[in-house]
């Protein structure tokens, strides 16, 4: 589930739509210490005053990419051993997958993963300048499919306009949702940004999953027969 604020956002209000419940959850005694000893090396605090330089954050310049709501973590841990060549931020705000994605970060020595524990739409505005992702992934978004909640679906217009301003011109922005009612918000959403340009076939949706590791909501979709919709926009070069 992703767990962060709609796009009815206005940073100047106190009373903003979340596309979210925080749900904490049982956090484990390893969780804990994960955040204890772990979240110096990987950790990324957020703050309105806490700028993110991408290059000083790694030691390095490389492409980066950000995954809102990563969950249990396993999936971005994996994606991030596969492609050390890049450079990962995943932000999410249950402290539990936190936690988890922490020790997997550990195990698998990850020099390229930061970790936010924290509202994507506060790191996106306050925190991450214009133009400095090269991808936005975000997998299995809460579908919020009563129709008297969609106001609380986190891919409306103004937060994928957000998400354009922090792309790079030719970055990607890949969604993967098994809603097809969601699916399809998204790409009427996406539709009313011009320098959003949808990747995929005919339908308006991939024809085959694009290179990335099954999450463990894409499994479930799949065994209990569900299918997958997946939508690749990438930002226009003028």
């Amino acid at each position: 589930m992703i767990l962060n604020k709609s796009a009815d956002f206005d940073s100047r209000s106190p009373h903003r739509i979340k596309s979210f419940v925080r749900r904490e959850g049982r956090i484990t005694r390893g969780q804990r210490r994960a955040f204890q000893e772990l979240w110096a090396r990987f950790g990324v605090d957020i703050s309105a005053n806490n700028a993110i330089d991408p290059v000083f954050l790694f030691g390095r310049y490389a492409p980066l990419i950000l995954e809102i709501g990563f969950g249990d973590g396993e999936t971005l841990a994996a994606h991030c051993s596969a492609n050390p060549e890049c450079n990962f931020i995943g932000v999410d705000v249950h402290r539990p997958g936190v936690g988890h994605l922490l020790l997997r970060a550990e195990e698998l020595a990850l020099s390229n993963l930061r970790i936010a524990c924290a509202d994507a739409v506060e790191m996106l505005e306050h925190c991450l300048p214009d133009t400095c992702l090269d991808r936005v992934q975000i997998f299995f978004p809460d579908p919020w499919p009563k129709l008297r909640h969609h106001k609380r679906r986190l891919i409306q217009p103004a937060f994928a306009t957000l998400l354009v301003q922090k792309l790079k011109p030719g970055g990607q922005l890949h969604i993967a949702t098994d809603c097809e009612s969601y699916a399809r918000f998204i790409m009427e959403s996406s539709a009313q940004i011009p320098s959003l340009g949808n990747q995929s076939n005919d339908s308006g949706f991939l024809d085959h999953p694009f290179a990335r590791p099954l999450t463990k909501y894409e499994r479930r979709a799949k065994r209990s027969g569900q299918g997958v919709w997946e939508l690749l926009f990438i930002k226009s070069l003028g």
